[in-house]
């Protein structure tokens, strides 16, 4: 099995501050998805433009002060919630647009987490629409969590793709972005930054500015570290760029294409 993640700056224009679709790129990812003929696969897409302001602007995740704040976190935590389920509607429309099976999964209906670590997740079903040949395709999203100061918080598809790899043994996972992989700096204010093509631990990364992009989920640094934790498993990952056209459905089909490695040190 391949568990493909969808960054949200690819499947939406995640410089905009309002939900934006980039239904361009999305069909064509569909499409090469669909051109691979891989035979097992479960979807993780990020939230982008869906999801990262609204959590920002009501902080999601951060301490409830008093009351006044928890209503406003209440709401916060339903608008989140409602904008990256139409996200997640409109890939599943295109993926079975493209011909693939998707199916859609609301994460909040069964994950918690504590302290913004999932707690609970029951992958039963995710197991049943696999073996029944459909596409489960689940996304970053709010869920409840049982740390008292917090009861919200953000779950990061990066951390739901890490959990299901180490849970279903996933062959191997790509994670899918707006950049070729790690670079040393970061490669969209610096053109002369150069692709890390392999990380096996932390202190690969600890110098690299790419590494320490933040959004609400943790940036780069996030991902990475997610996909560490993949590697001591023995699960490998690799980054590569979705903006260039026909790399996913190579990487899919297990051709060498451009991207950074992530694999537990020899």
């Amino acid at each position: 099995m391949i568990i493909l993640k969808l960054g949200g700056s690819v499947i939406t224009r995640k410089e905009e501050d309002h939900p934006t679709l980039h239904q361009e790129n999305l069909e064509r990812i569909s499409r090469e998805i669909a051109h691979s003929g891989v035979k097992e696969l479960l979807i993780i897409h990020g939230a982008g433009s869906y999801g990262h302001p609204h959590a920002h602007h009501y902080q999601i995740g951060a301490p409830i002060r008093d009351e006044e704040d928890l209503l406003r976190k209440r709401e916060g935590f339903c608008v989140t919630h409602q904008s990256v389920q139409e996200l997640n509607l409109e890939v599943c429309r295109a993926l079975l647009q493209a011909g693939i099976p998707a199916v859609p999964l609301s994460p909040s209906s069964f994950i918690h987490t504590h302290h913004k670590r999932i707690t609970e997740f029951n992958t039963d079903l995710i197991t049943q629409y696999l073996d029944l040949g459909l596409v489960p395709v689940l996304y970053g999203d709010v869920v409840l969590d049982q740390d008292l100061k917090i009861k919200m918080a953000v779950l990061s598809g990066d951390q739901i793709l890490q959990h299901l790899a180490q849970r279903l043994g996933a062959e191997r996972v790509i994670l899918g972005t707006d950049v070729d992989g790690i670079y040393n700096r970061n490669p969209k204010t610096h053109p002369n930054a150069q692709l890390i093509p392999l990380v096996t631990s932390q202190d690969d990364l600890n110098f690299l500015e790419g590494a320490h992009t933040v959004d609400v989920t943790g940036g780069m640094g996030g991902k990475v570290k997610e996909l560490l934790q993949l590697a001591e498993e023995k699960v490998e990952s690799q980054i590569i760029n979705l903006y260039k056209e026909g790399l996913l459905e190579r990487a899919l089909m297990g051709d060498k294409v451009p991207g950074t490695w992530i694999k537990k040190r020899r």
